[in-house]
């Protein structure tokens, strides 16, 4: 009887940096997507239900145009239709950034898990974001 062969395996550093590698391939081909279709003009893309039937900013509002900016190179007009979605971009940055070094050494990439606390300091945010973007002085918030 021959030896008994497994399943083909990978090596180690390609293995373990297929799930950094595949996220930043889905982040990119989404902003290519938003950098294509420009959601500036009307009919790419869905209306925001809560503006359309409210006439209120959701903590997303303007967030494609603002992937739209960040696509081609402008931070500053990212910033103006979605502060907040910028902070989002570069925090996910950051931590893709140190999840795939952590994958690269083979180190483990299960960092420290969000309590409840962050959730709800997330929310938080989100709602106090919402509301002064929805105020009078807080327009330069608006998209």
């Amino acid at each position: 009887m021959g030896p008994v062969s497994g399943p083909v395996s990978v090596p180690g550093p390609v293995r373990r940096l297929r799930a950094p590698l595949g996220t930043l391939a889905a982040v990119v081909a989404a902003f290519a997507y938003v950098g294509a279709v420009d959601p500036n003009e009307p009919g790419h893309y869905p209306v925001c239900p809560l503006l359309d039937l409210t006439g209120l900013y959701c903590p997303a509002c303007g967030g494609l145009r603002s992937a739209y900016a960040v696509a081609h190179g402008d931070p500053v007009t990212a910033a103006g239709a979605n502060l907040l979605a910028v902070v989002g971009y570069v925090a996910f940055a950051l931590f893709w950034a140190a999840w795939t070094v952590r994958a690269a050494r083979g180190r483990p990439t299960a960092g420290p898990r969000p309590r409840a606390v962050h959730w709800w300091a997330l929310g938080g945010l989100l709602l106090a974001f919402t509301v002064v973007r929805n105020l009078p002085f807080g327009a330069g918030l608006s998209p």
